[in-house]
């Protein structure tokens, strides 16, 4: 399989960016952290805006091989990028601006159509208008139509949702979600914003600065606790399933992931669909014994992996394997050491509330 390989090194007064990178050559790598891990720079340097010392390797062509001495500028490597701010060209209408990214290409080496970017972006009403009458969301999708119809390798977006108010990020979510099924250009997406991130993403590689602390699959790397990925209230853990029933009585969906399933509000997805469900660790309480009588729904039976302290020492995480699923609960290290927990023990985990993500 066609891999993204990069060693960089790049150093500023007082930051270094030192990280390896082994990403696969297709779907959406997510890169992740707080304001000034990298996150950026990394980007930045994969195209060639950075000259860091190193080396980076897509799909098997070598971009930047110190040792060689190569190093492939910016307008020569094959790539899309998507800043915060979509930058478009203010004078030329929507039309103009998408097919100036075309530019780049010979016609005969194109791999995305300018109406195939045009309709995984949704911009066909918008094509004779001119930047200043859009939406802070319309421009971003007019800006990643505009790097798609470049027929990039590779696909680097910056942010793009950040400049955007909540209805607006919305509002370009599902489009995003579109480029990772339809497309195989491999995307890295940087962001500090966890939920859009777990709603796109497929591997999840975690900056602290400027290093790579976490890094694999996103259920995986999300339900670690080990590392400072996320602690407090937006600690959760990823389950990804097929909805397999609805219960038009009590208007529930029952999402069947491996090692269980779970019954959560019905949305209207059709049977088959697949999804991504979010649990949050504040949200699962622990049993040593099968829960009876009880309004809580979701019960599973779990096997203790892990455990680690909190943020706040009165408490504790607890990581439970449920057949091939990670689940991460919240409780207090009392109530730990009353149930006296540790790794191999079996318990249920009772999930009080979960959700689709998307």
């Amino acid at each position: 399989m066609d891999r993204i390989l990069a060693d960089f090194k790049i150093s500023y007064p007082g930051f270094t960016l030192d990280v390896q990178l082994d990403l696969p050559g297709r779907g959406v790598s997510a890169l992740f952290g707080r304001s000034g891990c990298g996150k950026t720079t990394c980007l930045r340097a994969m195209a060639g805006l950075e000259h860091a010392r190193g080396r980076l390797e897509i799909a098997g062509s070598v971009w930047q091989d110190d040792a060689q001495k190569r190093f492939l500028p910016t307008h020569r490597r094959p790539l899309g990028y998507v800043f915060q701010e979509s930058s478009l060209f203010p004078h030329l209408t929507v039309r103009g601006n998408v097919e100036y990214g075309m530019r780049r290409i010979p016609a005969l080496q194109r791999q995305v159509s300018l109406d195939q970017a045009v309709d995984l972006l949704g911009i066909a009403p918008l094509m004779d208008r001119k930047p200043e009458t859009l939406s802070g969301g319309e421009r971003q999708r007019v800006a990643i139509a505009r790097a798609l119809a470049s027929s990039p390798r590779l696909l680097l977006l910056d942010e793009p949702l950040a400049a955007l108010d909540a209805q607006r990020k919305s509002e370009v979510l599902p489009y995003l979600e579109r480029l990772h099924s339809e497309l195989d250009i491999p995307v890295l997406y940087v962001s500090h914003a966890l939920d859009e991130v777990i709603q796109l993403a497929d591997t999840l590689v975690v900056l602290e600065q400027g290093r790579i602390v976490a890094s694999g699959a996103m259920a995986q790397t999300l339900a670690r606790i080990d590392t400072t990925l996320v602690l407090g209230d937006d600690t959760s853990a990823l389950l990804e399933g097929t909805v397999t029933e609805r219960d038009e009585r009590w208007h529930l969906a029952h999402i069947a992931f491996p090692g269980g399933g779970l019954w959560l509000r019905d949305s209207g997805l059709a049977t088959e669909s697949r999804v991504r469900v979010r649990v949050l660790a504040r949200d699962v309480s622990i049993a040593t014994q099968e829960p009876q009588a009880t309004s809580i729904q979701n019960v599973l039976p779990c096997v203790v992996q892990a455990i680690a302290p909190d943020t706040h020492p009165s408490q504790q995480l607890v990581q439970l394997m449920c057949g091939e699923s990670l689940l991460l609960a919240r409780i207090t290290a009392r109530a730990s050491e009353t149930l006296n927990l540790a790794p191999g023990k079996p318990v249920w985990a009772q999930v009080k509330s979960a959700a689709l993500v998307g």
